[in-house]
């Protein structure tokens, strides 16, 4: 089988190359001159306004403005650790600059008030219901583990103490630790 081309082929010519980074470098021409006319279009239109506005950390010291309030953490009457906010507006009642526990009257703010004067509500948390219950549980399982060792001779019964011990320690697994306790007591004011 023969073949034969027709065609007069030059390869001294511009090289495919060349001419790819010709046009390559033509469209990037293209790209600058339209970012161009947007940002001149942008600098028209913000040409009578001001840049916008930054936030920026300024200190009390440099601003020379007092700190509108500061908070600390204290203990309360009872030894209980407590949020106290000193509000330099109120004035300043022990003469050395800084507020102490003292309001403006000179008494002593009311251990747990917030800082409107609401006195703090006190609840109690009581677990004695929760605590009896697990110790039911604990007993019933001593309970059904000396019946198991009482009763050697009759495997059917202990096959069903055993269930029964299995289910008990079940039980007392989910209900014996602090988060069921927790959710389980009673709360009152």
């Amino acid at each position: 089988m023969a073949m034969q081309i027709h065609g007069n082929y030059d390869h001294s010519g511009t090289d495919y190359t060349e001419r790819l980074k010709e046009k390559q470098a033509a469209e990037r021409a293209e790209k600058a001159k339209e970012a161009e006319k947007v940002e001149k279009a942008a600098e028209e239109k913000n040409a009578g306004k001001m840049s916008e506005p930054r936030d920026e950390y300024i200190s009390s010291e440099k601003s020379g403005q007092k700190p509108t309030g500061l908070y600390r953490v204290g203990q309360d009457e009872n030894g209980n650790r407590k949020l106290f906010f000193d509000d330099p507006k109120a004035g300043h009642a022990n003469g050395r600059g800084d507020r102490s526990e003292e309001s403006e009257n000179g008494k002593a703010p009311k251990a747990g008030g917030d800082s409107q004067g609401k006195p703090a509500e006190k609840c109690v948390t009581n677990t004695d219901k929760v605590d009896r219950e697990i110790k039911k549980l604990k007993e019933k399982k001593q309970e059904l583990e000396q019946q198991i060792q009482s009763a050697s001779g009759d495997e059917k019964k202990i096959r069903e103490l055993e269930k029964k011990l299995a289910q008990v320690e079940n039980e007392l697994s989910q209900k014996d630790n602090d988060t069921y306790r927790r959710q389980n007591a009673s709360v009152s004011e």
